[in-house]
């Protein structure tokens, strides 16, 4: 398993551990996620730049921001446990925590040690528990954001880090949104807005996968405006995370030198995603 293995049950008042290890809430609640987008995202994540990508930049802001590695790490909304995998590799313990009962079990079987399958409200973490927790692409997914923010912030320790990220700009919204469930795309300026408004002070933010900008202009945005898509399509889906053409190669090659700037600390102005860390207040 990855990771070192947590007291789950001190740490919140409303899970039950079951026979295979997964933590569950004794209630819960509807989420704005497809019923099969943790299956979907299963099938591409080992071989997707973006996934690695996402996963590396959050790895490297992590580790720039809290170089501490005894301090658990909860993973709210993690999905099948693929940036979870990625921070417990880099040494720190983490909690993934996911409604869907597929993502939790798809998580189970990466390695993952400490799985609770809850939204964040029905597995009750108890206030002031949680010093570090991420969010990365679940904000857009919540209707109220900063309520939920807030119910974030009360469960977190004074000083402790949350690290989002966020798919960006309200103008590439494409059909592929709608399917996904998200309510709205953010600027960094709107989501450091939103991350205030829930308490929390901006420690940092930026843009990032800029080299996609443009490619999700013309081949998701332009067409849904158009009418040319409908529908989710699962061939499309897996030739843009896994495709190994020349083309591919070169957006890997532009990605990697990304993360060497924003791993040095440095911002980019424009971006596909939005990445922000915020911190409690003392």
């Amino acid at each position: 398993m990855d990771g070192v293995t947590l007291d789950i049950a001190a740490m919140t008042s409303g899970l039950e551990r079951r026979g295979d290890g997964i933590w569950e809430a004794r209630a819960s609640a509807p989420v704005s996620y497809p019923s099969d987008g943790s299956e979907r995202c299963f099938e591409v994540e080992d071989a997707s730049f973006w996934f690695a990508h996402r996963q590396q930049i959050i790895v490297d802001a992590l580790q720039r921001f809290e170089p501490r590695r005894d301090r658990p790490f909860i993973d709210i909304g993690g999905g099948n446990g693929h940036v979870s995998h990625g921070i417990a590799q880099a040494g720190y313990p983490v909690v993934l925590v996911e409604p869907s009962g597929v993502g939790a079990r798809n998580a189970r079987s990466r390695g993952l040690g400490n799985v609770v399958c809850a939204t964040l409200e029905s597995a009750q973490f108890r206030p002031g528990s949680l010093p570090l927790a991420g969010l990365f692409d679940v904000l857009e997914h919540i209707e109220d954001d900063v309520a939920a923010l807030k119910s974030v912030r009360c469960a977190m320790l004074p000083g402790g880090l949350v690290f989002l990220t966020v798919p960006a700009h309200g103008w590439l919204q494409s059909e592929d949104d709608v399917i996904a469930g998200h309510f709205r795309r953010y600027t960094c300026r709107s989501l450091a807005r939103t991350l205030q408004s829930a308490g929390f002070e901006v420690v940092h933010s930026t843009y990032a996968f800029a080299v996609l900008v443009l490619p999700i202009l013309l081949l998701r945005t332009v067409p849904s405006r158009l009418g040319l898509h409908s529908g989710f399509d699962a061939e499309r889906q897996v030739k843009e995370h896994s495709s190994r053409g020349i083309l591919q190669r070169s957006v890997e090659a532009m990605l990697a030198q990304e993360r060497r700037h924003l791993a040095r600390g440095g911002t980019l102005a424009m971006g596909a995603s939005c990445l922000a860390i915020g911190r409690v207040p003392p």
